[in-house]
């Protein structure tokens, strides 16, 4: 069947990182009846474990399709994430945009997201920034994501002909012990989530960086269980 084929099921693309906040993304997504076609993308990060645990929980939510896009971020350098020259940061939040943050990664991501909902005759795309947790990432604020969608609906065919974008980001003003609650409540398994910003191939977790931090954090306030294992606590 033609990816463009009119469904009677509302379609949605969902930004999947294998992480914590993204799956909670595809849980609500499904929750409210959308046919879910999700896409990760490998963007020159460090470590290949979120994408592995990407395929696992596309294959566990039984969506609709599951993508892996390739552009190479890191050919550019300027984030710890892609530059292995870089630490990664293990000291806690500090001051200003952490060296974490990944030049332009969110409105590329989304770029790819608006170009496959396009072909798919998707008007809803869901992503899982969040305000409150964003480690001080100005892609991950509420300005960028109303700024984005304004963009989408002015630079598509489909924005143009009528068919208003959506640019979801449910979790944006919720605690990680909020989002945990939450995807815990809609049945997500967060064993199979990885965050870790150098986990280990199998997807043991640091322990020790603000990724680590704030998934630990928010599972000791949220009275869930932590499934996470950990090298170091």
């Amino acid at each position: 069947m033609p990816e463009s084929t009119p469904s009677s099921t509302p379609r949605a693309v969902i930004l999947l990182s294998g992480g914590l906040d993204s799956t909670t993304c595809l849980a609500i997504a499904r929750d409210a009846g959308y046919e879910c076609h999700t896409l990760s993308v490998a963007y020159g990060q460090r470590h290949a474990a979120e994408l592995n645990a990407s395929q696992r929980i596309a294959q566990e939510f039984g969506v609709r399709q599951h993508r892996v896009a390739t552009v190479d971020l890191g050919q550019f350098g300027g984030s710890s994430l892609t530059d292995a020259a870089l630490q990664i940061p293990v000291t806690g939040p500090s001051a200003g945009v952490p060296s974490t943050y990944v030049p332009a990664r969110n409105t590329v991501m989304l770029s790819m997201a608006l170009a496959w909902a396009e072909v798919l005759g998707a008007t809803d795309i869901f992503i899982g920034v969040n305000a409150v947790d964003f480690s001080g990432y100005p892609d991950c604020r509420p300005e960028f994501i109303a700024a984005f969608e304004t963009m989408a609906n002015l630079a598509t065919r489909a924005g143009t002909e009528g068919a208003r974008l959506r640019i979801h980001a449910p979790l944006m003003n919720l605690s990680k012990a909020q989002i945990i609650r939450k995807g815990t409540a809609l049945g997500v398994d967060y064993a199979l989530t990885v965050s870790c910003y150098q986990a280990s191939d199998d997807g043991t977790a640091c322990g020790v960086c603000d990724a680590c931090r704030l998934r630990s954090e928010g599972f000791q306030g949220s009275g869930v269980s932590d499934p996470t294992p950990y090298r170091r606590t």
